[in-house]
């Protein structure tokens, strides 16, 4: 990796927590991914591994109940709400199979649970059921009034296409496109780079800003970070395998970041106060992508061709160790 790299995965390094035997069950980070329905159930459970293997304490998912009942079977460690609903017609093209009454009940079974947790995911698996996807705008406006931060990725996505004011301006919402997802939210804006003289991350930054300076991650060869005033480039090597379900490890592990981020802000550890709190976010979404890229270098390297997603999940522990080391068990929070 490049100087610049290793010298932000330093600063990374700075808001993980150290493992101290007065910290207690919830404090270092409570996910939700909210996603997951009859058709996809692997996503959001990678999502929500991804984020588990990493180091939160507790890791929810928020689905449909067929969804539900096959998720369950993948893995007792994760807590999973059969809360969502598809729309009761079969044609999901249609916003007419459903009313804003039958969003709005949905939503409020969900939101009491927003209180149990630190940040969300939105998107993995949640497909483009009329009914759920309105469901998820209405989580997403209440989780913005309550300050918490936000992974938005596949077809949540959709969903700020649609209505970007919900995220606009909102600087713990984090967006984490592919090359197609970016290319249709960049037309979805009218986003040009013009003015950035075709420069690599000219689009990125342009996105950022149209969004009200927002965090986006653009996924691809190398992933590019910016909210349009600061881009960092991620460098690190990664598998040649593109396998889908990768960007459900992405978000899992941005989203433990950001319950790291929590935990740093509320000081529950001598943290030596290195870090500013406008950067954390930029910070989180750094980690997780340096983690994601070497899960997938370390599967690739196992696996090849037949790489798939849940041999990331498999590494992710690994990946943690060869980016960021262990911490010793001081009071201090200094590492090996």
């Amino acid at each position: 990796m490049s100087p610049a790299t290793k010298e932000m995965i330093a600063r990374v390094r700075q808001m993980i927590p150290p493992m101290l035997e007065k910290f207690h069950k919830g404090q270092l980070g409570r996910v939700g991914v909210i996603g997951g329905s009859e058709d996809y159930t692997g996503a959001p459970y990678f999502s929500a591994m991804a984020s588990a293997r990493l180091g939160c304490d507790m890791s929810h998912v928020i689905c449909t109940p067929t969804a539900a009942t096959v998720i369950k079977t993948y893995s007792p460690n994760l807590m999973v709400h059969p809360l969502m609903r598809s729309s009761p017609s079969t044609t999901t093209s249609s916003s007419s199979s459903f009313s804003e009454t039958d969003a709005r009940e949905i939503a409020n079974r969900i939101l009491p649970l927003l209180d149990r947790l630190h940040v969300l995911v939105i998107g993995p698996g949640l497909g483009r059921d009329p009914l759920m996807q309105a469901t998820c705008a209405l989580v997403i406006r209440a989780a913005r009034d309550k300050g918490m931060p936000m992974v938005l990725d596949a077809d949540a996505l959709q969903i700020v296409q649609r209505d970007p004011g919900l995220v606009r301006g909102y600087g713990l919402a984090v967006l984490t496109p592919n090359v197609v997802e970016f290319g249709r939210l960049t037309a979805a804006l009218g986003v040009d780079d013009h003015d950035e003289g075709k420069k690599e991350t000219g689009k990125v930054e342009a996105l950022a800003r149209a969004l009200g300076g927002i965090m986006v991650l653009e996924k691809g060869v190398r992933d590019r970070i910016s909210d349009g005033k600061v881009t960092f480039t991620v460098d690190l090597e990664g598998g040649k395998k593109r396998s889908g379900g990768q960007g459900d490890t992405l978000t899992g592990s941005i989203a433990t970041f950001l319950g790291w981020r929590k935990a740093y802000l509320d000081g529950l550890w001598e943290t030596g106060g290195g870090l500013r709190e406008e950067e954390l976010v930029g910070l989180a979404v750094l980690g997780g992508s340096a983690v994601t890229r070497e899960c997938s270098r370390l599967a690739f390297a196992k696996r090849g061709r037949s790489l798939q997603a849940s041999d990331l999940t498999d590494e992710v522990h690994t990946a943690f160790l060869n980016l960021f080391g262990e911490e010793d068990g001081d009071t201090s929070g200094s590492r090996l």
